[in-house]
């Protein structure tokens, strides 16, 4: 016996949902909910991650089956030893990336970076201690900081070329504090220049005839990197 199937109804047919019904209040908190951006991520948004995660997994079994086919249980041996040291390299990599977003840098990698891997460390740094931070290097055609923190307080970061660091004399230059080596600026923000290498006599009594400004050597960099924050190596508890 043949079943009678009521024929579906057209989309453009299909009455919209009717006020105060539960598919009206289901999509409208939906749509709420989505403009809030707390309904979660979409099938699109996950589908890569899913993706990569599928191709990780699948990698490795696929070369286990492919040298266990060619060399046997010596190959199945091999392709656990390679899985294994890939996998230990891969996460040693993900630890550094995180530890360099996360703001911190060891002495070795401070001294590879260059002007624009030097601001862009002193930005992870600065958001690290609480800062909220502002580029300005498109407005001032070289690496330039602006930052706030929750005291009120407003920073403006400069940084010394680091080529400079590599031709300077050994004698000439020394540690300098990050201290104000003169008058106080004329305005609210403090002002620090940051530098690889170490600064002469010379530059801090510049500093001293500017006002306000703060002199960052190589030897504070190294601190500061490894985490400590501007508060601990002589920044002024308020600006101005």
């Amino acid at each position: 016996m043949v079943r009678w199937r009521r024929p579906e109804v057209p989309l453009w047919l299909r009455r919209p949902p009717v006020p105060g019904s539960r598919r009206s209040q289901r999509q409208r908190a939906v749509s709420e909910l989505r403009a809030q951006g707390r309904y979660g991520p979409e099938l699109r948004d996950v589908l890569p991650g899913f993706v990569g995660l599928a191709l990780t997994v699948l990698a490795p079994v696929l070369l286990l089956v492919w040298l266990y086919r060619a060399l046997g249980v010596g190959g199945l041996v091999l392709g656990f030893v390679l899985v294994a040291a890939a996998g230990t390299a891969g996460l040693r990599v993900r630890h550094t990336v995180a530890r360099r977003r996360g703001g911190r840098y060891t002495p070795a990698e401070l001294a590879r970076l260059d002007d624009q891997g030097l601001m862009v460390a002193a930005a992870r740094m600065l958001r690290r201690d609480g800062w909220r931070v502002v580029d300005l290097s498109a407005q001032e055609g070289r690496p330039r900081l602006y930052a706030r923190d929750c005291r009120g307080r407003e920073i403006d970061v400069a940084f010394r070329p680091v080529a400079s660091a590599a031709d300077e004399d050994d004698g000439a230059s020394g540690p300098a504090p990050l201290r104000e080596a003169g008058r106080p600026g004329v305005d609210r923000l403090i002002r620090v220049v940051v530098h690889l290498g170490g600064y002469s006599r010379a530059d801090v009594l510049w500093a001293s005839r500017q006002g306000g400004v703060h002199l960052l050597d190589g030897h504070q960099l190294q601190r500061w990197a490894a985490g400590e924050s501007l508060d601990d190596l002589g920044l002024p508890a308020r600006s101005g």
